[in-house]
């Protein structure tokens, strides 16, 4: 007489071995994803608290550090109609927001357009490297205001050099990045591929591209970055509406809760973008950190 067991029996064995497994991982999937969030949670809680003790001690005046219940009445202020008077110079803090992440996307696009373009010729063509790369460099350094004012007698004080001061901000990141990454590609997939008949736009397209993908996209994340750190800037002059015109606006009536209002919008929109930024990344290029 067979003592096999069934085959139900074996799968009820092979069941209760695995179900543990799968049960232990799952708790420590959730308890990965608990942390993720509690600790963002815990250290906002934690900053609130001891933000509003800073405001309640009165080391300073409420003018310098106002409490979070008045950036909170601010804000609502700024969001809202009030007392007949329309979010703040007759423009609600979204619209602000909006205005300004319109001159960003225009601004940084053709700056990462330009970026990606440049990056590929200097990391291919020696010559073109060699006689674009201390210019990059040099722009690189400067800070925004060092050439904002020259934009402005250029360009006059509308969109132009708002625009152009974000475009030529975010153009160097992403050039540099790219430039090092198509350096970077290993010469013997480059020889593979044209040994296999490929030509040279092939090789570009099939070798290059993919293998500084990922760097450049590192780059495109830092130049959005850099962008929003030359956003007050670039709204110096004429910035209303716009949200980096708002806080200069209200930093000249002492205004302190509204540029703490716009100080938050701006950096939680850009915590947003760079999340976006970095889900497109995960998105396109899936291998990077495999071996």
């Amino acid at each position: 007489m067979s003592t096999t067991p069934p085959v139900s029996e074996a799968g009820d064995v092979t069941s209760a071995v695995t179900s543990p497994r799968r049960s232990r991982a799952s708790a420590d999937g959730a308890r990965v994803r608990l942390h993720h969030i509690a600790l963002p949670v815990g250290s906002l809680l934690l900053f609130l608290v001891l933000w509003q003790l800073l405001a309640a001690s009165g080391t300073w005046s409420e003018t310098l550090v106002p409490s979070p219940t008045k950036v909170w009445d601010a804000f609502v202020d700024v969001s809202t109609t009030h007392d007949g008077v329309r979010g703040y110079n007759g423009t609600t803090l979204v619209e602000h927001l909006g205005i300004s992440l319109r001159r960003i996307a225009l601004g940084a696009g053709i700056g990462i357009a330009a970026g990606v373009v440049f990056g590929l010729l200097m990391g291919t063509v020696g010559w073109v490297r060699a006689l674009f790369e201390p210019w990059i460099t040099f722009l690189r350094t400067l800070p925004p205001l060092a050439y904002f004012s020259l934009l402005i007698i250029w360009l006059g004080i509308n969109e132009e050099p708002k625009v152009t001061l974000l475009a030529v901000a975010a153009f160097p990141p992403v050039a540099v990045s790219t430039t090092t990454s198509v350096a970077a590609v290993p010469k013997s997939l480059i020889e593979a591929a044209r040994a296999l008949g490929a030509s040279r736009w092939d090789v570009i397209r099939d070798v290059v591209v993919p293998s500084a993908l990922p760097e450049t996209l590192t780059g495109v994340r830092l130049a959005v970055g850099v962008a929003y750190s030359s956003l007050v800037a670039a709204e110096l002059v004429n910035g209303l509406p716009g949200i980096g015109g708002m806080v200069k606006d209200a930093a000249n009536y002492n205004n302190t809760p509204v540029v703490v209002v716009g100080i938050i919008a701006i950096g939680v929109s850009g915590l947003i973008i760079d999340g976006l930024l970095l889900r497109l990344e995960r998105t396109v290029v899936p291998w990077r950190g495999r071996t």
